[in-house]
């Protein structure tokens, strides 16, 4: 080789790392993408995880004595919410023209499952805010916060063993060798990715050594629903009676 196919060749691999940079950056700031209608002020944070777009609305006077909705954002724009599994999986199912995988009462739930027991987590740090932990919001008297501590772990504990131990995928009774690595996936170990560590179905398989096919996450979204169902309890129904005079 020559010294000039040799430079030739040196400026071509340098070519090359140069676009494969240039991608792999383009797909970095693709991650953190934001919206025209949010404004400027929001930076491109590819960090930030996955994120949708909001409208805030507000109430305001119509006429004398009425009242309108209308978008309550600064200068018109609308903002970004950290998406949680629940909205990810519900952007899935909507590219691929599907319905929501779960009811608006079962994601309610499982987004009151995670907030309580984040606040529960924190309260023992230093500068907690009291009135996120006492539902009363009065008392400043170191009882109520201890009462406020205990309610919020009796909460978890009932909604615990609403959940169970039953288990969303079992491993059959096969040899060691011929079963792998994959071990039973509970109904409390489920709820707790999907609700607590933001998983996906796919996440829930992949850390019990399942693999990911459509027949698992099938019965994984089908096995969160009940539980969720389960940890909103029983529904009360209301009895009526009917009297005839006369």
């Amino acid at each position: 080789m020559s010294v000039i196919e040799d430079i030739w060749a040196r400026m071509e691999e340098q070519a090359e790392r140069q676009a494969a940079e240039v991608a792999r950056l383009d797909a970095v700031r693709a991650k953190g993408y934001v919206p025209s209608e949010v404004g400027p002020e929001i930076p491109e944070a590819p960090a930030r995880g996955p994120v949708r777009m909001v409208e805030m609305m507000a109430s305001y006077p119509k006429g004398d004595d009425g009242f309108e909705v209308k978008p309550s954002g600064f200068m018109g724009r609308k903002t970004l919410q950290r998406a949680d599994s629940f909205d990810v999986m519900a952007a899935k199912a909507a590219r691929h023209k599907k319905p929501a995988p779960f009811s608006p009462s079962q994601v309610a739930m499982g987004r009151f499952y995670r907030d309580l027991v984040e606040k529960h987590a924190s309260a023992g740090m230093k500068c907690s805010s009291m009135e996120s932990l006492s539902q009363r919001g009065s008392g400043s008297d170191g009882g109520g916060y201890m009462d406020a501590v205990l309610r919020d772990s009796a909460r978890i504990a009932a909604l615990h063993n609403r959940i169970g131990d039953g288990s969303a995928l079992v491993v059959r009774r096969i040899r060691p060798s011929a079963r792998g690595s994959r071990v039973s996936i509970t109904d409390r170990r489920l709820v707790d990715i999907i609700c607590l560590e933001e998983g996906t179905m796919s996440d829930v398989l992949r850390a019990h050594g399942w693999s990911v096919k459509s027949d698992h996450i099938k019965a994984l979204t089908q096995a969160l629903r009940e539980a969720l169902d389960r940890m909103m309890g029983p529904v009360s129904r209301t009895n009526f009676s009917a009297v005839h005079f006369g």
